[in-house]
C-alpha cells in the first residue's frame, strides 16, 4: 500500500483544516490493518506512522488557535471593523465638527446677555436706529433715558461641507439669531424676518480654476473683506451694537455671486442681489394715480411697504492682496421704479466704493478705511438714509450721498481686543417746489422745523448727516475645555444733523453704552 501524505495548503479557515485532518486520521487507522495482513513492516513504515500522528497533533493545535481568533479578534481588526461604516464619528476632543456619512458638520455661535443704556429713549433692542429714532426736544423721549437687557442677539450656526471630488467642493452655511420682530420685518437691509435668518447659502468651488458660485442669503458684495473675496472672511466691525456703526456698508440679502480667484493676489466677483428701495415721501399730496410701493402680500407682513423693483442690484468688485494689507474697489448699479397715471418710470442709481485694511503692526494693530459714493446708495449704509424721493410730478429722483468709515483694531494680548471707529453717512438735499409754492423732495427748506425744540412741536427733521465715534474692548477671560467666555464694553456718541427748514436746523445727539457677556461653546 502506498501512503498518501497530505499536501500543505493555505489556511483559509477551519473547514479545510478539518478535511485535511480527516484524511490523516483515515491513513492512520488503515495502517494497523495493512500490518496485520502483511504480518510485518520494516522500521521505515513505523517512522511514517509516527510522523502522521505528529501532523494530526499539529493540525489540531491550528484548529484550536483559529477558533480562538474568531471568538476574540485582535484589537487592530476590531478597530478597522468599528470604523468601516460609522453613523456619526466625533472628532478629537475640543473640535466642534462631526462626520455624518461623507459630510462634515461644524457648529458655531454664542449665547449672549447684553445690556443697553441710552441717555435718550429709542425703545430699541441691541440694534440702534440712528436716522429717525434719535429724538429731538419736541419728543418726550428726548428727556428720558433707557436701560434694557436682552439675550436675543445670541446666535447659532451650522456649516455642512461635502467631501472633495477632484477639484470640486460644495458646502452650505446656516446662521440665525433672535432679533426679528414680525411687525417691523422688512427687506431693507438685514432681511429681518422671524425667526431672523442671517445667512443661508450653498457654495460650489472649483479649486483648479479658482472659480466659486454662491446662491442664497449672506453679506452683500459691497461689504469689505479681510482677504480676497472669500465668503465668511468679511471685515465686520467688532461692535456690540447689532446695527454696527454708521459708515459701514452692508446688507444681508438673497443673491447669486460669481467669484474668480486669478492667483494669490487678485480676485474679482460679480453679485446679483435682491433689491429694495428706501423711499422718502414728503408731507404734501402727489398727483392722482401715483404708486411707488405696495403693502406686503403673501408671506410678507402687510404692515410694511415694498418698493416696485424691476431688477436686482448688481455689484462688481476687485480685491487685491499684494502681501501687505488688503485693498478693494467696486461699483454698483440699481434701478428704482414708480408709476404715475398708469405710466411706469424707472430711474437709475449707481455708486463707487473702495476699502482697505493696513497691518500697522503685524498681528497687533490694523487700520481700516472704506467709503461709498453715489446716487441711490442709502440702503447700503448702517444709518439707512433714503435712496430716492418724490418730485411734484410723482416720479422718483435719486438722492446723492456718501458713506465713510475709518477705524483702528488692536490685539495687544491674546485675550484682549480693542477697537475705535469714526463713521459718517451724508445725504444731499433733493428739494423741489411746485407751482403752488409747496415743498417736495428731500431736505426742502419749506418743511416745518419750527417746533423741533418745543415739546409737542412740529419737526420735519430730514436727516442730512449722521456722525458717530465708537470705542470698545473685548476680554476673553477664559478659554479651555468648556469653550471660551468673553465680556465686552462699548460706548458710542452719535450726532444727527438735519436740513434747514422753517424754524432752522437744530441738531440732536445720543450716547449709548453697551455691555455683553458671551459664551462660545465651540471655540476652544
Amino acid at each position: 500500500m502506498t501512503l498518501i501524505r497530505p499536501q500543505a495548503r493555505p489556511r483559509s479557515g477551519g473547514a479545510p483544516v478539518r478535511r485535511r485532518l480527516a484524511v490523516v486520521v483515515a491513513a492512520v487507522t488503515a495502517g494497523p490493518l495493512f500490518l496485520s495482513s502483511a504480518h510485518a513492516q520494516d522500521a521505515a513504515t513505523a517512522a511514517q506512522l509516527q510522523t502522521l500522528k505528529e501532523q494530526v497533533q499539529q493540525l489540531q493545535k491550528q484548529i484550536d488557535q483559529m477558533q480562538q481568533q474568531q471568538s476574540h479578534p485582535p484589537a487592530a481588526q476590531t478597530a478597522v471593523a468599528a470604523t468601516a461604516t460609522p453613523p456619526v464619528v466625533v472628532e478629537k476632543k475640543g473640535s466642534p465638527a462631526l462626520h455624518a456619512g461623507p459630510v462634515t458638520l461644524t457648529f458655531g455661535g454664542f449665547m449672549e446677555l447684553g445690556t443697553i443704556y441710552r441717555n435718550r429713549n429709542e425703545t430699541a433692542d441691541m440694534g440702534s436706529n440712528w436716522n429717525t429714532a434719535i429724538p429731538y426736544p419736541n419728543s418726550s423721549n428726548y428727556g428720558l433715558d433707557e436701560f434694557r437687557m436682552s439675550a436675543r442677539q445670541s446666535r447659532l450656526s451650522l456649516l455642512a461641507q461635502g467631501p472633495e471630488s477632484g477639484s470640486n467642493r460644495a458646502e452650505g452655511y446656516l446662521e440665525f439669531d433672535f432679533l426679528g420682530a414680525a411687525p417691523t420685518a422688512n427687506s431693507n437691509e438685514s432681511n429681518s424676518y422671524t425667526p431672523r435668518l442671517r445667512h443661508v447659502y450653498g457654495l460650489y468651488t472649483r479649486s483648479d480654476v479658482g472659480f466659486s458660485l454662491l446662491a442664497g442669503q449672506t453679506w452683500s458684495m459691497a461689504t469689505m473683506f479681510k482677504s480676497g473675496l472669500k465668503v465668511r472672511s468679511e471685515a465686520i466691525p467688532l461692535t456690540i451694537d447689532a446695527q454696527y456703526v454708521p459708515g459701514f456698508n452692508w446688507t444681508r440679502d438673497p443673491q447669486i455671486r460669481l467669484v474668480e480667484r486669478f492667483n494669490d493676489v487678485v480676485s474679482a466677483g460679480l453679485s446679483f442681489e435682491s433689491p429694495q428701495a428706501l423711499i422718502f415721501n414728503g408731507p404734501n399730496p402727489l398727483p392722482p394715480g401715483t404708486v411707488f410701493n405696495n403693502p406686503g402680500g403673501s408671506l410678507y407682513y402687510s404692515g410694511q411697504n415694498y418698493s416696485l423693483d424691476p431688477a436686482p442690484d448688481i455689484i462688481g468688485k476687485v480685491a487685491i492682496d499684494p502681501g501687505f494689507g488688503h485693498y478693494e474697489v467696486y461699483g454698483m448699479v440699481r434701478w428704482f421704479r414708480d408709476q404715475v397715471a398708469g405710466h411706469n418710470d424707472t430711474q437709475n442709481g449707481e455708486g463707487v466704493g473702495a476699502g482697505m485694511i493696513l497691518p500697522l503692526v503685524h498681528d497687533v494693530l490694523d487700520f481700516r478705511a472704506s467709503g461709498l459714493f453715489g446716487n441711490g446708495i442709502g440702503r447700503y449704509g448702517s444709518a439707512q438714509l433714503p435712496d430716492v424721493t418724490l418730485k411734484p410730478d410723482g416720479h422718483f429722483a435719486t438722492i446723492r450721498g456718501y458713506h465713510v468709515l475709518a477705524g483702528l483694531e488692536a490685539h495687544p494680548a491674546p485675550a484682549w481686543t480693542a477697537y475705535l471707529y469714526f463713521g459718517e453717512e451724508h445725504a444731499d438735499s433733493q428739494a423741489y417746489t411746485d407751482a403752488g409754492g409747496l415743498g417736495y423732495g428731500y431736505g426742502s427748506p419749506l418743511y416745518d422745523n419750527s417746533g423741533c425744540e418745543t415739546l409737542g412741536g412740529k419737526c420735519a427733521a430730514n436727516t442730512k448727516s449722521i456722525m458717530q465715534g465708537t470705542g470698545g474692548v473685548w476680554w476673553k477671560y477664559y478659554q479651555g475645555e468648556i469653550g471660551n467666555l468673553q465680556m465686552g464694553l462699548q460706548y458710542s456718541y452719535t450726532k444727527r444733523e438735519i436740513f434747514p427748514g422753517v424754524g432752522g436746523d437744530p441738531d440732536t445727539n445720543i450716547s449709548v453704552a453697551m455691555f455683553s457677556l458671551r459664551y462660545y461653546p465651540y471655540q476652544r
